[in-house]
């Protein structure tokens, strides 16, 4: 059968590593689709360097544009990030009526609406298995694997960085700042770290595994978003002694008519699998109506790992020749309806609180009171006396309370005069609850 074409957009670590799988295993991919699959073209801004794949026979062209309308290209595979240079290029290749496959988490988060539309009325497949989770097959368990039950609920660590450093500092002790710099100087993170740190990344995945689990549209400007720079040390060893580790999640959950969307740092109950998940790996818990609780595990970046989910997608397109087997999303698009995304304030949650005291008889005493008067009751509590200082320092965990509650309650604490300091707040989850 006749060869299916692909223009790789990209050589960077991702399109290497898909170039590294096509030479590697050439022949079981043939088999598995029933026909060849070749890498014809590729771009690259600078197509003289040195890299670590076999390019021979892959034409390289310094304009991707070349690559998109070239007439020996069926498929593009889009592997350069970004947003309007990307967006710019899927356009071209759907009106060119070229199946597109991407590891951009991004532009599917925040263009995707438009670019499905654009590519269910050309009748071409825009596939994205690679933009959550790296070599994790979470894209193809939602939309098929799960297609017969109801998701309930969706909560992950989807982004390594962010979890290495808490990894490090949960073991080892190491101050946020110090374990960053490791990062950057090992790769695992940015010279500008903010899109991993402050949750954007995972909030741009978070947005496509909720749109395909609940039907709903793509809703990234929706997902509140808070970052690991505030995390402690010192939060970290008293969540371990009240039971906990402290993670950063990506929280989706189906409430009665609407969702809820978070990217947060979060305390969960040690015995729980995600609370296990160290280093860079990432980690899904899926709960559907029928299957209960079902988890991926497995490495969410680098670029075999993503390249493998690449070469899923490119898979599905080759024996289907290009024909669209399941919408992008979880519905057509004309049938998606616009579930509503929960405010945070309209939310309930169990939270953590850590505050600094005077060692003075009685103030335990006054901040459950206060906790009391707004209708919340204590879980748990850790007190560790002075350790050559003045002030003591209080650690607890609420029940599940209203996000107004916990707000006034703390304000109210705040101003107690043996409170100094700020008062640090984190939401506890028990995933399944």
């Amino acid at each position: 059968m006749q060869a299916l074409r692909l223009g790789l957009l990209g050589l960077g670590t991702v399109g290497q590593g898909v170039v590294r799988l096509a030479r590697r295993n050439a022949e079981a991919i043939s088999q598995r689709v029933g026909r060849p699959v070749v890498i014809t073209a590729a771009s690259a801004r600078d197509p003289g360097k040195t890299r670590d794949c076999d390019l021979d026979g892959i034409r390289i062209e310094a304009d991707p544009m070349a690559v998109v309308r070239a007439e020996d290209v069926d498929v593009v595979v889009e592997l350069i990030g970004g947003l309007d240079a990307a967006d710019t290029l899927v356009r071209a290749a759907i009106a060119a009526g070229k199946p597109v496959v991407t590891a951009n988490k991004a532009l599917i988060a925040e263009r995707g609406n438009a670019l499905f539309a654009l590519a269910t009325d050309a009748g071409v497949t825009v596939a994205f298995e690679a933009a959550v989770a790296g070599g994790i097959p979470i894209i193809k368990a939602l939309r098929e694997g799960l297609a017969g039950n109801r998701i309930d609920e969706v909560v992950g660590i989807i982004n390594g960085t962010g979890n290495y450093i808490l990894t490090r500092m949960q073991n080892e002790g190491i101050a946020f700042d110090s374990v960053l710099a490791d990062a950057q100087r090992l790769g695992y993170a940015e010279a500008d770290p903010s899109f991993d740190v402050d949750g954007i990344d995972a909030a741009h995945k978070l947005t496509i595994l909720a749109s395909l689990a609940f039907g709903m549209p793509l809703a990234f400007d929706s997902v509140t978003c808070e970052g690991i720079r505030g995390i402690s040390t010192k939060d970290i060893e008293l969540a371990r002694q009240l039971g906990y580790h402290i993670k950063h999640l990506g929280i989706a959950k189906r409430r009665g008519d609407a969702v809820e969307l978070r990217v947060q740092p979060t305390l969960l109950p040690e015995t729980e699998l995600l609370a296990k998940v160290d280093g860079v790996l990432n980690a899904v818990v899926v709960t559907g109506d029928a299957v209960g609780p079902t988890g991926y595990f497995g490495p969410g970046a680098g670029g075999d790992a993503t390249a493998s989910a690449v070469w899923a997608d490119i898979v599905d397109i080759a024996r289907d020749q290009g024909q669209i087997r399941v919408p992008p999303l979880s519905a057509q698009p004309e049938g998606i309806r616009a579930l509503p995304v929960r405010a945070l304030s309209e939310t309930r949650s169990s939270h953590y609180l850590r505050l600094q005291v005077a060692d003075e008889a009685g103030v335990l005493r006054s901040i459950t009171s206060i906790l009391a008067d707004h209708d919340i009751s204590v879980e748990a509590i850790y007190q560790r006396e002075p350790r050559g200082e003045q002030d003591a320092v209080i650690a607890m965990i609420t029940s599940v309370i209203g996000e107004s509650q916990i707000i006034a309650a703390s304000a109210a604490i705040a101003e107690l005069p043996a409170v100094h300091g700020a008062l640090t707040r984190m939401r506890v989850e028990h995933p399944g609850d």
